[in-house]
């Protein structure tokens, strides 16, 4: 290579600020993002476990996607200690495993580290800063003793809705299916310099980002969806297309989202968006399977709390009726319960 353009090469790489990012649950959004940070060239380590990290640690992180497949030898432990303080932690773990995670990320977390978690539901900090009579105040079946805003001080969080698809296909292979939107924001609803810098480095990855003064009613858009097709598809094991043919069942998600609609209002949050144009969103997804849907069929936990049971205590707290969110959380734990009955839980 020519002295010039070595030169060019090492002035690019200092305008990428390239940075040392921490993807904590390296399954199917983790590891998708972990990919494309590592494509960029970032400095990118992976926490996973079982056999997910044997595979990713003998034979790295393959992702798989309309442009073909890739795979990247990227440092992996079971332990978040073993990577030291970080720039960024990508948090992508289920709901109800981000609590005893907490305490363990904190040695990743320096001084100016931005954690980032991209999960379904409410979020724990989902009140930090927000601005009401509720400020500052935990969801309470989610941190029902505030151990989760003090295990990691909400300082550091950005707030995070993710619009994509991707899944495990066996252990160190994550393949990606749809969409690559982030929509980032402050808790505070603030145009920060360190949210500007994350998404610009974010969308230099391949990212499509977006960011947001209002960052809650994100997240209740993508909720409003999550609470509606997440439950009935665990309940009647229906794909996306064969609830949009079944009358009576967009009868019982228009229900549910109109009830859910109520309670986002009743915390001065603008959704933006009809029923119908919501369910119109959800059309776009095909013959999917929903998240909850695939972890019925792996025997795994379900985000009850975080997707229904957190609405449910909104709305008790704002004495808003949800009578169908409330029948269908009930029937949703009575399976949940069978599915732990029947694989030992």
């Amino acid at each position: 290579m020519k002295l010039g353009s070595l030169r060019q090469l090492c002035q690019h790489l200092s305008d990428k600020k390239l940075m040392k990012i921490c993807i904590v649950g390296a399954g199917a959004i983790g590891g998708f993002s972990g990919a494309l940070f590592a494509r960029a060239g970032h400095e990118v380590s992976l926490v996973a476990r079982g056999a997910h990290l044997e595979a990713l640690r003998s034979r790295g992180l393959t992702l798989e996607s309309e442009g073909g497949r890739e795979t990247f030898r990227l440092p992996a432990a079971a332990d978040p200690a073993a990577f030291g303080a970080q720039d960024l932690v990508l948090v992508a773990l289920k709901a109800y495993s981000i609590a005893p995670m907490l305490e363990r990320i904190r040695p990743l977390v320096g001084a100016h580290t931005v954690v980032v978690p991209a999960i379904n539901g409410l979020p724990w900090w989902y009140f930090y800063r927000e601005g009401a009579r509720f400020d500052g105040k935990p969801i309470a079946c989610l941190d029902p003793e505030g151990r989760m805003f003090a295990a990691l001080d909400p300082a550091c969080l950005i707030g995070c809705v993710v619009h994509a698809a991707a899944e495990v296909a066996e252990p160190g292979v994550v393949r990606h299916t749809a969409g690559r939107r982030f929509v980032l924001g402050e808790p505070d609803g603030s145009d920060s310099e360190r949210l500007r810098r994350l998404a610009g480095a974010m969308q230099a990855a391949g990212f499509e980002v977006q960011t947001s003064g209002r960052i809650r009613d994100e997240i209740w858009m993508k909720l409003i969806g999550n609470l509606s097709y997440n439950p009935v598809a665990a309940l009647t094991l229906a794909r996306m297309d064969d609830i949009h043919a079944n009358p009576a069942l967009l009868d019982l998600i228009g229900a549910m989202m109109r009830e859910s609609m109520q309670v986002a209002s009743a915390y001065r949050v603008r959704v933006g968006v009809s029923i119908e144009e919501r369910i119109g969103i959800a059309r776009l997804i095909g013959n999917a399977k929903t998240s909850m849907h695939q972890d019925v069929g792996r025997g795994r936990p379900l985000e009850i709390e975080a997707i229904v049971g957190s609405v449910m205590e909104l709305a008790a707290k704002a004495g808003v009726a949800t009578p169908m969110i409330d029948t269908v959380h009930a029937l949703l734990a009575e399976r949940a319960r069978h599915i732990d009955e029947a694989h030992g839980g």
